[in-house]
């Protein structure tokens, strides 16, 4: 396990790694070129593989284990790790910590949605929007959507893509 620390080293390099990301995400969209587009792919990768090496030995970093922003950093480094079979592993590690009260149920309905997206399944919170359309991926039972969105957290899905029209 891990030492349960949110100042632990840790905690840091998730925190620091995810903040990478977004920063060369947010680089390349200022102004997309090839060599920003390879810079973004390397960094996910690196953060991916570090990911990986701390989930082999120490598990999930729960919020218990590295704190809230550590896990919550660690959620976005999946959600962007290109490795699908490592996302399935890590989506059914964060299912028993959340289960086990160790990982907000958000956690669970992002990293569910990204995959189901990704096998080409309906998702399940519809946290997943296409870039195309501006609209959700499939989801699943859509009539009891907003109620499932409210156990883990999320607002009705209404207000996301509010937001989202307001900020796009």
């Amino acid at each position: 396990m891990l030492s349960g620390e949110a100042g632990s080293p840790i905690a840091a390099e998730l925190v620091r790694r995810a903040d990478a990301d977004r920063e060369s995400t947010r680089e390349a969209g200022a102004a997309l070129t090839a060599g920003r587009r390879r810079r973004v792919a390397q960094c996910r990768g690196d953060n991916a593989e570090a990911l990986a090496a701390i989930v082999r030995r120490h598990g999930w970093p729960t919020v218990e284990a590295v704190g809230g922003a550590a896990s919550t950093a660690a959620l976005m480094i999946l959600l962007h790790a290109p490795d699908l079979d490592f996302r399935l592993r890590c989506r059914d590690l964060i299912a028993q910590a959340t289960a086990d009260g160790r990982c907000p149920a958000v956690h669970l309905a992002y990293i569910a949605d990204h995959c189901a997206v990704e096998l080409g399944e309906p998702q399940f919170y519809g946290t997943r929007i296409n870039p195309a359309t501006l609209r959700p991926y499939p989801v699943r039972h859509p009539q009891t959507l907003d109620e499932r969105r409210r156990d883990v957290g999320l607002g009705p899905l209404e207000e996301q893509m509010r937001a989202l029209r307001a900020h796009g």
